[in-house]
């Protein structure tokens, strides 16, 4: 090592290491992981200023990191290290024992004596200390450490294992490794990894760059890749580029990139697929256009990873799209003309495969649905369609939407499965669907339950053109968690595979846009949760699904909202309005009514006092009986009914018409005569006539408390 890096002083710091094409779709983790692990050993070492950036550097071959501020040695630092109970390490005499001796070793404080150590009481016993001032780490010394870690721990979605050059040697890793620069300013530290040793030469583009590039320092790193490898070595700079290229050229046609995450997804790919990025125009025969154009803009984007045009008003599809090139050169004829000859075939077999299914009605597909197994406990997609045409009817009937477009969505909805189509492009299941269906004359509001029954949630008010889609939403998703969970499949940990989380989620969903749109009064619950479960469970054969299948259903559903619930409103809301198991379309009114009830003055001490009761109540003995007003001998307790029966016929009154806050605003009136009657008032009295009548007296108050939450659970 030079004298240079010797002394403490501080350089930028440069890791590479060069590989041959990363997978695509997880190069940014990777990139972002490789960085941030190398940082953190570095940190946790003492060998980065605290104002030191960290760049990370990610292309299709390589993953790299430069710190800007990396010291040479860590400042020394003082330490206590405690060893053990005196008497274990000492002799009588004051001398070191050798478990002291052989602890003293192991931690390479070997030469401190008896004297230097220092001896203090824990509270029990004496116990022995080591104080002193410890060398920093070296970066030498540490970094080969670091390096290991970044590339054990980096989220490698596959490993493969190849062997060296020697012929004997085999390593793992994610794809093989060419190269390992490491700069320390402009020095190479020695490391390995992979089997290769550190140095400053690394690659430019395969095509456009110079084959081997001798980086001066960490610093020039980027500009040198740039210049003399054509390549684009920052993740993020590149994606920007290909953004701006993208735009660029939309912009010059007229056109746009259109919306949603799939833009993004696409552009984070092709950013991974390329170093120099280079966008150029295509464009396909129009006639293709007559086919749907999700099958068009699939076929791009996930076969091609072209970027489809669409007109800048009413987004529709045009028959030019945008390349992604790793070539950036002057004449991109060539280029060009390739991609279209690709193109080509893939959208003729689109073409192809969408006339051959339109020889047939949708209708005339679902017959073949018995082929197809749903599972092999719950039977075919055939028995599925009339489980969820059962309860698709029956929820149509209980919000007076059409039953027959509701059982004609359900018996369609899964028709399309068996079609060419699907077949090649499994993510248009619903969407082809719909078209075949539109294609066929089927009403309008069964196109779109069809097309939108594999959306995650409902996300917009019902209305009366989506009332269709939202029953059989609704059906499709209790079929679904009563037939998956009652032949015990319930999700377990980060497993899901049946997406049951998700259906649940949809669910309430469906139930809190119900309500949006006016199909659900917040006063009645024509949708009784409980009830659908079971009438779910009631379309299985006999002994298909456990017998408790309903209440677990419910009580998952439940608690998925909970913890959805939990990240909008305190948690004591949520579990004392989810506590009395309310209708779901109910639950965020009841929320709200609770969050009001908790900032009235009353509020803790009603709290507090049905908690009190509560515990009486489960103390009584036998079935509760009416209040006997004879027996009502201390003025506390006269009060306490009075105030009851002055606010009860009110307080119901306002429940039942669903507003919950004014209905638990009208029951906080009986707080002060509350508070009397436990002041004043044994109930537990010896007379069991008197105390009885206590207890029901209490329990006519906790029941008209408790309807809309349970009030206990607000009590700090």
């Amino acid at each position: 090592m030079s004298a240079s890096i010797a002394t403490a002083e501080q350089r930028p710091l440069l890791i590479e290491l060069l590989t041959e094409e990363l997978p695509p779709k997880a190069l940014a983790a990777l990139g972002a992981a490789f960085a941030a692990s190398i940082e953190k050993s570095l940190r946790e070492n003492a060998l980065l200023a605290d104002d030191s950036a960290t760049t990370s550097f990610a292309t299709p071959r390589r993953l790299a990191v430069r710190l800007d501020k990396v010291l040479s040695q860590a400042p020394e630092r003082p330490f206590t290290e405690k060893l053990m109970p005196a008497k274990i390490g000492l002799t009588e005499s004051g001398e070191i024992t050798p478990a002291l001796a052989k602890k003293l070793q192991a931690k390479n404080l070997g030469h401190l004596a008896a004297a230097e150590l220092i001896r203090e009481s824990d509270g029990k016993q004496d116990v022995l200390f080591a104080t002193g001032v410890a060398p920093g780490a070296i970066l030498a010394e540490t970094l080969q450490a670091a390096i290991d870690q970044a590339i054990d721990s980096l989220p490698i979605p596959k490993v493969m294992r190849y062997q060296l050059a020697d012929g004997k040697t085999s390593v793992r890793f994610v794809r093989p490794a060419h190269g390992l620069v490491v700069l320390w300013g402009g020095d190479v530290l020695p490391a390995q990894a992979l089997g290769l040793q550190s140095g400053n030469v690394t690659q430019g583009h395969r095509f456009l760059g110079a084959a081997d590039i001798v980086i001066r320092d960490a610093l020039s790193y980027e500009s040198q890749l740039r210049e003399d490898g054509k390549v684009i070595a920052s993740y993020q700079k590149r994606r920007q580029a290909i953004l701006d290229q993208l735009n660029a050229q939309a912009d010059a046609l007229g056109a746009s990139l259109g919306e949603g995450d799939e833009v993004d997804a696409l552009l984070d790919e092709v950013t991974s697929l390329v170093e120099l990025p280079a966008v150029y125009v295509g464009q396909f025969d129009p006639q293709f256009l007559a086919v749907p154009p999700e099958c068009l803009i699939l076929t791009m984007r996930l076969n091609q990873k072209y970027f489809p045009l669409f007109e800048p008003e009413g987004g529709k599809l045009t028959h030019r799209f945008l390349i992604v090139s790793n070539m950036r050169i002057d004449d991109p004829s060539n280029i060009i003309e390739g991609n279209e000859r690709v193109v080509r075939p893939r959208l003729a077999d689109a073409q192809f495969f969408y006339e051959t299914d339109r020889k047939e009605p949708l209708a005339g597909r679902v017959d073949t649905l018995a082929n197809r197994v749903y599972h092999n406990k719950l039977g075919s997609q055939r028995e599925r369609v009339e489980r969820v045409r059962g309860l698709a009817v029956h929820i149509a009937g209980l919000l007076g939407a059409n039953t027959a477009h509701a059982d004609r969505a359900a018996l369609l909805a899964k028709a399309d499965l068996n079609s060419n189509m699907v077949g090649e492009f499994p993510e248009l299941q619903g969407v082809i669907g719909a078209y075949y269906a539109a294609a066929d004359g089927e009403p309008d509001d069964v196109v779109l339950a069809i097309r939108n029954q594999y959306q995650t949630r409902v996300d917009a008010p019902v209305t009366n053109a989506s009332l269709t889609s939202a029953v059989l939403f609704m059906a499709e998703r209790l079929e679904t968690l009563a037939g998956i969970w009652g032949i015990g499949l319930a999700p377990t940990g980060e497993r899901d595979p049946y997406g049951l989380r998700r259906a649940a989620l949809g669910l309430i969903s469906a139930y809190e846009q119900l309500h949006a749109g006016g199909f659900l009064k917040i006063s009645a619950n024509a949708l009784d949760l409980d009830a659908l479960l079971a009438y779910a469970v009631c379309l299985f054969p006999a002994g298909t699904l456990s017998a408790d299948t309903a209440a677990q259903v419910r009580d998952f559903i439940l608690e998925r909202y909970r913890n959805q619930l939990a990240a909008q409103h305190e948690r004591s809301v949520v579990d004392a309005v989810l506590a009395v198991n309310p209708p779901l379309h109910q639950v965020q009114s009841r929320i709200q009514a609770c969050a009001e009830f908790a900032g009235l003055p009353q509020a803790a001490s009603l709290s507090a006092a049905n908690k009190r009761i509560g515990n009486l109540l489960k103390k009584a003995e036998g079935p509760q009986t009416g209040v006997d007003a004879a027996l009502l001998v201390v003025p506390a307790e006269q009060a306490l009914q009075a105030a009851i029966e002055a606010v009860a016929p009110q307080a119901q009154a306002q429940f039942e018409a669903g507003d919950f806050t004014a209905s638990l605003a009208t029951l906080a009136q009986t707080s002060g005569a509350v508070d009397t009657f436990f002041n004043d008032v044994m109930v537990m009295d010896d007379d069991p006539a008197i105390r009885a009548n206590r207890l029901a007296l209490l329990g006519r108050l906790h029941q008209l408390m408790n309807q809309v939450a349970d009030i206990a659970r607000l009590a700090q």
